[in-house]
């Protein structure tokens, strides 16, 4: 063999050892290609996730979505149980971030959004009005009944309110906060607005509620919120080291840059098209190629391997095949429309029967109110003795009067009497309406076994569907409040009192209907001498145990505004509060002890 070619042999071995050097120098470690996204369950922050999460799939990674409140993702951050975070908005989430970097736990990438605002607004009409500016809110306290819709418990916005509330700014000591979710929130701002009601609410931009409502943003809140209605520039966060230890995704990072009129154009597949989030954002992409490939910009493949045209096509085919199958991808591209189905039905009911529903919504709203109310008007101490004396008389027993007024007296101490009023209004009116609904229908179900037939699927559906699933509709038809939480707590407890009900007619002795007939008692008299006095024990226990189920569903009224216990217990879970949310729990369980001890009807007497 020629020396030339020996020359040019070696030379190619050269270059395919250089080759897959740098190959192997830029593939990242094998724990980097599962990489942890946090969700804060803003649209926002979903939608810019959801894109980020799809250009890694097509990179060969596999990115796992979480979804947390702001707070928890800092403190998860820090943990290193999450390695990225998109939606840092600043200045609004100062106090949440500036510990974590002062303690160095977190770093900062890149600002990968400028140009958005965060602070409170009202709609046109409202502005209009005269409500300007922050120091206008209080003149319209009576329109809008003294009340700020806000987002979910916990959140940085939330809280500004909260404090100007605490601190009486601008004489909003008296206004309340209701705290739930973003579209909680839109869904009341949408019903204000189709009946030109007064309402202010956080509002931010990039969102589509920029164009599903003609909204102004109010000034004066520079304070509060920060110059320019909260401008705001959205950070890059990743857990500290993050960058150094996958640098292939922290380049990607690095590269990372939304416009709001993207951000705007995802969130409105996601809100008014109901696309999923990971189908707008892929949707998103493919109309905008450039972006894409501005991302990519010295980014390489998971295994190293640089990007070309055909490299990326090979990175989504590998992707497609760690996904859905041929056979499953043909079955979801042929989807039933059940939800789209669902949403028709719910769109065309609240088009042609707001009326009805706000009549509803008035008449149940107004009982809690009153009763809640009437809790007030009580002095407290006459209150806590009353109900001390109530347990007396109910079981005979001391003992159970100084626990009862024990209880009540520590749950003032730590700060939670009026929540707990809150709570314990809601929790009667849902157990007195579930009560007159199930003891009748128990009762015609046990004599009328066809219809018991029909009812058991639906009771047993009512039981083990999510309770979210049910509490959408009635947030749509009923706007935020009391409203959609008492209905979500009727259907969940009404099971109880039917089944029990239907349990004891069903098991009163053959011995006693006979004597009842030979008697010549009528249908009624049985029902009312012999049925019913047999059946009471398990009637009870039902009407205990929808008290019971009533109060276990206060966390879930505290995510649609209703107030209450919930409230302060969804608060420390989104603020990493251990105190809190222990404190809170514990008055959750003494008054359920409390309710049940005084549901325990027939207690001894005295020489019993």
């Amino acid at each position: 063999m020629n020396r030339p070619g020996i020359l040019a042999r070696l030379a190619i071995a050269v270059l395919a050892l250089a080759s897959s050097l740098a190959a192997a120098a830029a593939r990242e470690p094998a724990a980097c290609r599962t990489v942890r996204l946090s969700d804060v369950g803003w649209t926002d922050v979903t939608s810019t996730t959801a894109v980020f999460a799809d250009v890694l799939r097509d990179l060969g990674y596999r990115p796992e979505i979480t979804l947390l409140s702001v707070p928890v993702t800092f403190a998860s951050l820090k943990s290193r149980n999450i390695d990225v975070f998109l939606g840092n908005w600043m200045p609004a989430q100062y106090n949440d971030r500036q510990p974590y970097l002062a303690d160095g736990s977190i770093d900062i990438v890149r600002a990968n959004l400028t140009g958005a605002k965060y602070t409170l607004a009202v709609p046109s009409y409202t502005y209009a009005a005269g409500l300007h500016d922050f120091a206008d809110i209080e003149r319209f306290a009576s329109g809008l009944k003294g009340t700020i819709y806000g987002i979910e418990a916990g959140n940085d916005g939330n809280r500004h309110v909260l404090e100007m509330i605490q601190r009486n700014d601008f004489g909003l000591a008296h206004f309340k906060l209701v705290e739930s979710s973003e579209q909680g929130m839109l869904a009341e701002v949408a019903r204000a607005v189709r009946s030109k009601e007064p309402i202010v609410f956080l509002a931010w931009e990039p969102h589509p509620m920029n164009m599903s409502f003609d909204l102004r943003y109010l000034t004066g809140g520079d304070k509060t919120f920060g110059p320019n209605f909260g401008g705001a520039t959205i950070h890059t966060l990743t857990r500290v080291g993050y960058s150094a230890d996958c640098p292939n995704v922290g380049r990607l990072l690095k590269n990372l840059e939304f416009t709001p009129r993207g951000e705007s154009e995802i969130m409105n597949a996601i809100l008014n098209e109901h696309a999923t989030p990971e189908a707008a954002a892929r949707a998103w992409l493919a109309a905008h190629p450039d972006v894409r490939t501005g991302w990519l910009e010295g980014v390489t493949a998971a295994d190293g391997t640089p990007l070309s045209a055909s490299g990326q096509q090979a990175a989504r085919a590998r992707s497609a095949r760690r996904g859905l199958t041929a056979f499953e991808t043909s079955i979801t591209a042929h989807k039933i429309p059940f939800g789209a189905a669902v949403t028709v039905a719910i769109e065309w009911i609240k088009s042609h029967g707001g009326g009805f529903f706000d009549a509803i919504a008035a008449a149940i709203g107004g009982s809690v109110r009153a009763i809640n109310a009437a809790f007030r008007f009580v002095p407290s101490y006459v209150l806590i003795a009353g109900l001390a004396f109530l347990g007396w008389l109910m079981q005979r027993s001391l003992g159970l009067a100084a626990f009862i007024a024990a209880t009540l007296m520590f749950i003032m101490n730590q700060g939670y009497w009026l929540q707990t009023l809150e709570t314990l209004s809601l929790v009667l009116v849902s157990a007195v309406v579930a009560t007159l609904l199930g003891v009748p229908l128990g009762i015609a179900a046990a004599h009328r076994p066809r219809l018991y037939e029909a009812l058991r699927p639906v009771l047993d559906l009512m039981q083990t569907l999510p309770t979210f699933v049910y509490l959408i509709p009635t947030l749509v038809l009923f706007g935020l409040g009391v409203v959609p939480a008492l209905i979500s707590t009727v259907i969940f407890a009404l099971p109880a009192p039917i089944r029990l009900t239907h349990l004891g007619i069903t098991s009163v002795p053959k011995s006693l209907l006979e004597a009842g007939e030979a008697f010549g008692a009528t249908r009624w008299q049985t029902l009312l001498k012999v049925e019913l006095p047999s059946a009471a024990p398990l009637i009870l226990a039902g009407v205990t145990q929808c008290i019971m189920l009533s109060l276990s569903m206060v966390v879930i009224g505290a995510l649609v505004g209703a107030g209450g216990l919930g409230v302060p217990v969804v608060r420390a879970l989104n603020t990493v509060q251990v105190g809190m949310g222990f404190e809170a729990g514990l008055a959750i369980v003494l008054l359920a002890i409390v309710l049940d001890r005084l549901t325990r009807f027939g207690g001894g007497r005295p020489g019993a």
